[in-house]
């Protein structure tokens, strides 16, 4: 027992040394981090050798393996999030039977996460009490520290008492070279505790005891309210009202019909995308409580029609939201959070389409929570190695009107606060023939702050997609002129921001 937590102190102790001198003494972060998670999964397979023997686990470890390259190649929070989730999925799968469903993993991650900060003291505690059995009758360390703790502490108190009253006790124990417990030093500590913690609950996991129980999502389920003639009732009305929503979606939308007097396009797409999901969403929560599979709504054959007619409709709808935002992104501009929409909009049409399966085949909640986790899981893992920034700069560069192009004018002010995401984007419009002089001169400048910000944070903020945007813009303007800027101060857009005026200075000769 001691040996196998002296085999997993080592890869513990030597994790915290590649931390403590990438990010504290460095000072490195960027793709580093991918390079630290790296180390993390080399730690795990030496301090756990039951892992190298269950392929669940090295699937597991592959996954883990491929976001530490997405952190590489661009650092997010969602890869980093992602990577330490299949890090705890193999290290805790070794301990269980099988993969059974999302919603117990759930949990086990959880407390995994729970468990950390306090798993190194919960051992420390194990170990004395094992080397304590191992030692009857012969000197205990917890026993000596029982019996320590009172002579010690009463004697550091009179030790206190009595240099704050003699001066040369005073200067013998200034003289003492103690640590300094300045701020800095208390920072590092914590931060070395903060990694030992992460790296020890992956080399010492436990699994949850006890685990809340599914939602198995079969047979009949007594509700209020709830029964044959009240759900057919329901889905009857359901799809009345449904049908009517996308009858006008399908008019004005889908281009069958000429908007109304006094409204535009965008200003019917920008109103109903987020709550017609919530809509879809209350429909999916509808039909996964009141026909349940096996259960007696479930059997009957009007209300199994009644559900496939309105989920259709609820797809119809989620198609219907996403044009919306289509519509909007067209008239406007897009944006990060836009992508993330028509993304998000896209796994709930998915989850309804799963949903409908799940009935036609009576499937359990396990495999319904379980492919919609999948779909997830496979979404976000492509979108850890596409930068939505860069697709929303190149889109509102194309379409911008000072391209000619049929959106609003180009927020430059945003493409800035998308960082080196729009350098190439912007350096591309720069080049571009037919612009007016004094907007070319506005993007060059935010390009040259993008440009300048980017060799800056190479150094300590190294990714394998800041270099590469970094040579391709060198390569771009090799041989071309240098830029002649008019100097002074510029604002977000570009624009130069005249110097407010001195007001002269009050003396004493005033009114004379």
């Amino acid at each position: 027992m001691l040996a196998r937590f002296r085999w997993k102190l080592a890869p513990a102790l030597l994790i915290v040394g590649i931390g403590d001198w990438l990010f504290y003494q460095r000072h490195l972060h960027g793709g580093y981090l991918g390079l630290f998670a790296l180390a993390v999964l080399l730690a795990l397979l030496a301090g756990r050798p039951v892992l190298r023997r269950d392929r669940r686990a090295w699937a597991a470890l592959s996954a883990a393996a491929l976001f530490a390259l997405a952190l590489i190649y661009d650092a997010s929070l969602l890869a980093w999030l992602l990577f330490w989730t299949a890090a705890g999925v193999a290290a805790l799968i070794p301990a269980t039977a099988r993969f059974d469903d999302g919603w117990r993993w759930f949990q086990r991650l959880v407390w995994l996460g729970l468990r950390a900060p306090f798993g190194p003291l919960i051992d420390l505690k194990r170990l004395l009490k094992l080397r304590a059995a191992g030692r009857a009758g012969r000197w205990s360390l917890h026993a000596a520290l029982g019996t320590l703790t009172l002579p010690v502490a009463g004697s550091a108190v009179i030790l206190t008492l009595f240099s704050a009253a003699n001066p040369l006790i005073e200067r013998f124990f200034s003289s003492l070279l103690l640590p300094d417990l300045s701020p800095e030093l208390m920072g590092r500590l914590a931060f070395w505790a903060l990694l030992f913690a992460m790296i020890w609950g992956l080399l010492r996991p436990r699994l949850a005891r006890v685990l809340l129980p599914g939602f198995s999502g079969g047979g009949d389920w007594a509700l209020p309210g709830v029964s044959v003639a009240s759900v057919t009732l329901s889905l009857i009305l359901f799809n009345l009202i449904f049908a009517l929503q996308n009858l006008m979606d399908a008019a004005w939308l889908w281009g069958w019909a000429p908007m109304p007097r006094g409204m535009t396009m965008a200003d019917y797409a920008h109103r109903g995308a987020y709550p017609l999901i919530a809509t879809a969403l209350l429909a999916a929560l509808f039909v996964l409580v009141t026909l349940r599979p096996g259960s007696e709504t479930a059997r009957t054959g009007s209300i199994r029609r009644l559900v496939m007619l309105w989920i259709g409709q609820n797809i119809f709808l989620v198609a219907s939201s996403m044009l919306r935002t289509a519509d909007y992104i067209d008239a406007y501009s897009m944006t990060r959070l836009r992508i993330a929409a028509l993304v998000w909009m896209a796994l709930v049409g998915f989850g309804l389409a799963s949903i409908c399966w799940r009935l036609l085949r009576e499937r359990s909640a396990a495999w319904l929570v379980n492919v919609n986790l999948a779909a997830a899981g496979l979404v976000l893992a492509v979108i850890c190695f596409i930068d939505l920034g860069a697709v929303a700069a190149q889109w509102n560069v194309r379409h911008a009107r000072e391209v000619g192009g049929r959106g609003v004018a180009l927020d430059l002010c945003y493409l800035g606060g998308l960082g080196d995401s729009a350098l190439l984007p912007l350096l591309s419009l720069e080049r571009r023939p037919g612009l007016q002089p004094e907007f070319r001169e506005r993007v060059q400048a935010v390009r040259l702050r993008l440009h300048d910000r980017l060799e800056a944070e190479l150094d300590r903020r190294w990714t394998w997609v800041g270099q590469r945007r970094l040579d391709q813009a060198r390569a771009m303007l090799s041989g071309a002129a240098p830029a002649a800027l008019t100097l002074g101060q510029r604002d977000c857009a570009g624009r130069p921001v005249r110097p407010r005026p001195t007001l002269p200075a009050l003396t004493g000769e005033r009114g004379k």
